[in-house]
């Protein structure tokens, strides 16, 4: 999927930009954008970061194509000399990003670019639609892998994704969150996860009974043999018709079925039955599957009411979040760099939560050593250190008199440097890898935080540097009126 050349998906105004800063005083310049997210999908305690290696194999690849400066050229709206740079684009900046399956939190740099602010600029559309696409997928798997308490979850929605690519990086991005595997066959082989996946009710309607349906299957997978049984009736014929092919073609065989799966119907109701039917047949170490326009909130409310489940198989509200519409990561400019002296940027708005952080920073995050949790993030300037061994002292950016005292705590920074001068510095690990350790780190989280229902806020807190910084730039602007 990555061998496309995909440097000219991006936002015209990035090149109509490049393009005038190429023939200003800013030509030369370096400058440092940051990426983060405003609020958790959800209202949720925690997101989850992903996509990290797709931006990687992005920002390997960037270089423009013969056709598209000829398309460019056919614009009118770029001068030669911007047209023969382009020709000759040689991707040269620092990239640093939080690893993919770390828990993140609004307002702290997720993905950090410095470089040429012509190449700064024209990154930001892949770097926000690589990372905000994955992150939230992977967000929503996560919260649903928890709801189902510890019971399988496959991600079954490649049909009904918003495109090639959705379904695609989307099934990646659902086992980075928790899901076992997934019905998605190409991103399982190139991602070496699992694959899941049974029969289609066509199947069973293609014969002249459903008898004959299961039989033949059975027959051809009898070491993972998972009926349908909901094409015609679950308790009448479905899972009758699964446990007499049961005894005639597997027990004969010494082979135990894998499963049933039922898709539609009252789950509650129906696994109940079900399971009564399958044990009192001598089956009971058969699996029960549902699946079936699955969320977070039906696999809880399906646990709470005792449904007999054993795994989920969850598709269109998992591939495509479809209770947020987007993650909502911006890119912005935090400061320039020119003839070796640093400016810090900051952007004002009417919105409060649209201002962003000036400078050039680093997110740390705070854990208790005696515990391992997670205390607070702290983003700082790049100047800072955030020293373990002395107790160090946190607190609101907003209500700034709110303060804690931390101690006996380990600092670690969040990002990783993924390119150094344009030449990729970071291998990305396995996506299982990425998966385990996830898993560990959403350990890490106290209950408060990972709860459905009015999580707690997780504090991201600023160093008083940069939480000074901000406000004199505040203040600075605002008493020239440039915050109308």
């Amino acid at each position: 999927m990555d061998n496309r050349n995909l440097t000219m998906l991006m936002d015209l105004y990035e090149l109509t930009m490049a393009n005038g800063i190429f023939d200003s005083e800013y030509k030369g310049v370096k400058a440092y954008f940051d990426m983060f997210f405003r609020r958790i999908p959800d209202d949720g305690g925690y997101a989850i970061m992903a996509g990290i290696e797709q931006l990687i194999d992005y920002l390997k690849n960037l270089h423009f194509d013969d056709d598209d400066i000829k398309y460019l050229r056919g614009l009118n709206l770029f001068s030669k000399e911007f047209l023969e740079y382009l020709a000759d684009f040689k991707f040269s900046c620092d990239v640093w990003a939080v690893p993919e399956g770390t828990p993140i939190f609004p307002s702290e740099p997720i993905v950090t670019v410095r470089g040429d602010i012509i190449q700064a600029m024209m990154v930001e559309t892949m770097v926000l639609l690589t990372v905000n696409h994955q992150s939230l997928i992977a967000t929503k798997s996560n919260r649903i892998v928890r709801a189902a308490q510890g019971r399988p979850v496959m991600e079954f929605g490649a049909r009904r994704a918003q495109g090639a690519d959705a379904a695609y990086y989307g099934a990646r991005a659902a086992i980075i969150g928790g899901c076992t595997g997934t019905s998605n066959i190409k991103t399982a082989k190139d991602f070496g996860i699992s694959a899941s996946g049974t029969m289609a009710h066509s199947w069973v309607q293609l014969f002249d009974d459903e008898y004959t349906a299961f039989k033949t299957y059975a027959e051809k997978y009898p070491n993972s043999c998972l009926l349908l049984v909901d094409t015609y009736n679950v308790l009448r014929s479905g899972i009758p018709n699964a446990i007499k092919v049961f005894d005639e073609v597997l027990k004969p065989l010494g082979v135990r079925p894998l499963g049933i799966r039922i898709d539609s119907g009252d789950i509650t109701y129906l696994t109940k039955k079900a399971r009564k039917m399958l044990d009192d047949a001598g089956y009971n170490d058969c699996k029960i599957c549902i699946s079936n326009s699955l969320d977070e909130y039906l696999i809880r409310d399906t646990i709470f009411q005792g449904a007999m489940v054993d795994s989920y198989g969850v598709g269109e509200r998992l591939i495509t979040a479809s209770s947020e519409a987007v993650f909502g990561g911006v890119y912005k400019l935090s400061a320039i760099e020119k003839d070796g002296v640093v400016t810090p940027k900051i952007k004002l708005s009417e919105n409060t939560a649209k201002i962003t952080l000036p400078g050039i920073k680093i997110p740390w995050r705070l854990y208790d050593r005696e515990t391992g949790k997670a205390i607070a993030d702290v983003v700082t300037l790049n100047d800072e250190f955030i020293d373990d061994t002395e107790p160090y002292e946190i607190f609101d950016p907003v209500y700034t008199w709110k303060r804690k005292t931390v101690t006996n705590f380990v600092a670690r920074k969040l990002q990783v440097k993924i390119f150094e001068k344009g030449k990729q510095v970071y291998v990305s690990p396995a996506v299982k890898e990425i998966s385990e350790y996830c898993k560990g780190q959403i350990d890490g989280l106290w209950d408060e935080v990972t709860r459905f229902e009015k999580p707690h806020t997780y504090y991201v807190d600023l160093s008083e540097k940069l939480w000074n910084l901000r406000n004199d730039l505040l203040n600075l602007l605002s008493s020239k009126g440039e915050d109308r």
